[in-house]
């Protein structure tokens, strides 16, 4: 298992790599929508669509909205951008009250809706950042925070962990790494805030979005935890050998993106250095 998740690593890693980085925005967008597309495909499973027409269908029926999403708008602001944080704090609410909450989401169609806010606006955010001047730092700095929080927590979790996080839901996730977490993906921010050599208002601003987005990224990955532990599966599926699937690489992406993207925008971040 070690081995397979190590060549797969080493396989996608510089491939998400160059398409963040080296691929113009037109082409960065359909390189985001085919992975939305997979993770759509992994999520019509989580719903309870089980049959291959339906997971297809529905993984059409979210990359057909992704261009869509972008015409319904808040001021300057795509509308699914600015309810995806609100979204998310409900989600909240569910995670802290499971299993009791699963009457208020876990029919069928009621999951295949909340992938819509799952999905799309994880692609708006990523192409929003894309489109910023300082697209590149704060693209790597989104990625370093979910890994940092990821990271963080595991090891801070095996060393010092007790006191579980949401035993319901998750039961290998402890406070410890929570916290852990949380203070791997700080010093992340306050060293690139450093190198960068940024003023202290932006350095305030860039530390209050990233602990926001820090704390997204945990329940991002909770709340696909909640679904598929509702659903009865381990891995949203075995398109990544050793890692499961596309859903369970992108989980606390989900959250952060969004979150992200938002805060820099409404903070006047993406001409960052």
């Amino acid at each position: 298992m070690l081995k397979q998740r190590i060549i797969t690593a080493l396989v996608l890693a510089p491939l998400v790599l160059a398409g963040v980085f080296m691929l113009p925005l037109q082409v960065f967008q359909w390189f985001a929508a085919g992975v939305i597309a997979l993770g759509a495909w992994e999520w019509a499973n989580l719903s309870g669509l089980q049959s291959q027409a339906k997971r297809v269908a529905y993984s059409l029926f979210i990359v057909l909205l992704l261009p869509l999403s972008q015409f319904a708008m808040v001021g300057n602001h795509a509308l699914l951008l600015v309810i995806a944080p609100l979204f998310w704090l409900l989600a909240l609410v569910w995670a802290r009250r499971y299993p009791q909450s699963a009457g208020q989401w876990g029919s069928e169609r009621f999951r295949a809706g909340m992938g819509v806010l799952v999905l799309v606006p994880t692609w708006q955010g990523l192409v929003i950042l894309k489109q910023m001047p300082a697209s590149d730092e704060l693209i790597l700095l989104l990625i370093l925070i979910v890994w940092g929080a990821d990271i963080g927590a595991y090891f801070c979790g095996r060393a010092w962990g007790k006191t579980k996080l949401a035993p319901a839901v998750s039961p290998g996730k402890t406070m410890a790494g929570f916290y852990g977490g949380l203070a791997s993906s700080m010093l992340i921010v306050l060293g690139l805030g450093i190198y960068w050599q940024l003023d202290l208002a932006l350095f305030v601003s860039l530390i209050l979005v990233s602990l926001v987005t820090a704390l997204a990224s945990v329940l991002g990955d909770l709340i696909e935890s909640m679904v598929k532990r509702h659903r009865g599966i381990k891995d949203s599926s075995q398109l990544l050998p050793g890692h499961g699937g596309i859903m369970d690489r992108i989980d606390s992406l989900t959250a952060a993106a969004p979150v992200f993207a938002l805060g820099t925008s409404l903070l006047g971040l993406g001409s960052l250095v």
